[in-house]
């Protein structure tokens, strides 16, 4: 049997899952450790000793791999019966202390999700991080879960596809999500460890039909189109100064957000005619020498405007630099000292020298238009607050049935419009308030359950057309019944209210019958 067949034997005859993990130290500890706290973990594994003759496989997996703990040779051999603690050596997942026992050299991990396809999970192995080893990340560290990959995956479409390209995939998470909707997925990272790593997990997971290329960006697949590209790249802004470390997994050696720019403009030479593309990025808020104000979202637009994409983005949080700098320091595991603020001069001196104020972040879908058609979408927008709770499947899903329906809608003139007959979607609720002993409310409000959870001040004819629209009465004989109840001129109501529901329908608060 190959090592990493035997590992994978392993690891399912251990139960070494997300849910075994949960279960065997509880909510508080499994929270702690998102919060980059080890103690109550190691506490109720101390207590599980205690009670127990002999920890079970899954306590002994956690906590060498997860806790970075040193167990024995014996425990060892136990948890992994096939592959052995000699063949887990020999596969690199750990080390010898020189004193019968071993410690973590990789990260080995459980990983659950959920998406169009349905329930996974997988085994991702990834470099320590300093959870584990008490120290700042190396600058070849290849990254394992993270916010940023969990988010990226949920952003993923999943409609079937052809080729997909996974632009810098860093431990292979994206490609392997990608290959549950691909035939084929070519992943390329600028980083051989990590293309290593990739390939480890794609075998542990039994997953085929990934294809690994080592270059920078787009260089490893010139002249090829894919019918759908992600990438999670490496955007993070990183003074270019002697002393800050240049993490091959999140900075792609350009200045500021160029490297986001560059990989923007990139994609309509790698897309196919109706291909589209998912990415996260980032992008500066600056000021000129005039003092001007530079919108981010404005120049991620100036960028696009040139590609002749299709273009929708959504920016969901934005920082301070100050906060920016936090951040990523922290990221790359330095903590609060002389060194770490040493890193945040270093950063608040670049940002000053070219007048930022702020980086936002956020998500970019692109399109190519299919079929000779024009561009028809180009969307900017802010949306910092949390997802709906309504999208099991990742706000890739609902971003997918937009797309639709802004397809459906878009080449169809005001008469047409106004004959659809709609339906309000089924997690969009109303809200009023009144002011005390008034009969008409002070404030209407829709709520979007899932999507980006929207609130939208509707006023009182777009609340009352939406709760009309149940599918059986056109967008016109609503508008006409609403203008005799408004005592309104018809025309005006509808030139007023046509538009409203063009974008009601692309956000996905209307849909079609």
């Amino acid at each position: 049997m190959r090592p990493v067949s035997a590992l994978r034997d392993d690891l399912l005859h251990a139960g070494y899952t997300v849910a075994a993990l949960n279960s065997l130290w509880g909510p508080d500890a499994a929270s702690a450790l998102h919060r980059a706290s080890v103690v109550p973990a190691r506490r109720a594994i101390d207590d599980l000793r205690g009670r127990l003759h002999t920890l079970p496989a899954v306590a002994v997996l956690a906590e060498c791999f997860l806790l970075g703990s040193a167990v024995s040779r014996a425990d060892l051999d136990r948890a992994l019966p096939t592959l052995t603690a000699a063949g887990a050596q020999a596969l690199g997942l750990v080390a010898s202390d020189g004193d019968g026992s071993y410690r973590a050299a990789l990260d080995l991990r459980p990983y659950a999700f959920s998406d169009a396809a349905g329930d996974g999970e997988w085994w991702i192995v990834s470099d320590l991080g300093e959870l584990a080893t008490g120290e700042p990340l190396r600058e070849d560290h290849v990254l394992g879960i993270g916010g940023a990959s969990t988010t990226l995956s949920g952003l993923q479409f999943h409609s079937p596809a052809g080729r997909v390209l996974d632009l810098g995939t860093g431990s292979g998470i994206q490609a392997m999500h990608a290959r549950r909707s691909a035939g084929t997925v070519i992943a390329t990272d600028i980083s051989d460890r990590a293309l290593e790593l990739a390939a480890f997990n794609a075998e542990l997971n039994a997953i085929e039909r990934i294809e690994l290329r080592a270059g920078s960006l787009f260089e490893p697949v010139s002249g090829e189109r894919f019918d759908r590209i992600v990438s999670n790249p490496p955007f993070v802004i990183t003074p270019r100064l002697p002393g800050v470390p240049a993490y091959e997994y999140r900075d792609g050696g350009l200045v500021g957000d160029a490297l986001v720019e560059s990989v923007l403009r990139g994609i309509a030479s790698h897309l196919e005619p109706g291909g589209t593309a998912q990415l996260l990025g980032n992008w500066e808020y600056r000021t000129d020498a005039a003092g001007a104000e530079l919108s981010g979202l404005g120049r991620v637009e100036g960028w696009l405007d040139e590609t002749g994409l299709d273009y929708w983005v959504v920016e969901r949080d934005t920082q301070t630099p100050s906060e920016y700098a936090e951040t990523w320091i922290r990221d790359g595991g330095t903590r609060p000292g002389p060194a770490f603020d040493t890193l945040v001069e270093a950063w608040l001196d670049d940002f000053a020298a070219r007048g930022v104020q702020g980086v936002g972040f956020g998500y970019v879908v692109l399109r190519a238009p299919a079929g000779g058609a024009s561009v028809s979408l180009r969307r900017a927008e802010q949306q910092h607050g949390p997802l709906g709770e309504g999208e099991p499947n990742g706000i890739g899903a609902h971003l997918e049935r937009c797309l639709a329906a802004h397809d459906a809608i878009v080449g169809l003139d005001d008469s047409a419009l106004g004959e659809l007959r709609l339906r309000v979607a089924g997690d969009v609720t109303e809200e009023r308030h009144y002011w005390p002993g008034q009969d008409d409310p002070a404030v209407i409000r829709l709520r979007q359950g899932g999507g980006f959870a929207r609130v939208i001040d509707p006023g009182t004819a777009l609340a009352a057309l939406v709760g009309a629209s149940d599918g059986e009465l056109s967008v016109d004989a609503i508008i006409g019944a609403l203008a005799d109840l408004l005592d309104a001129d018809a025309g005006a109501l509808r030139a007023e209210l046509l538009p409203a529901v063009r974008e009601l329908v692309t956000i996905g608060v209307l849909e079609l019958g």
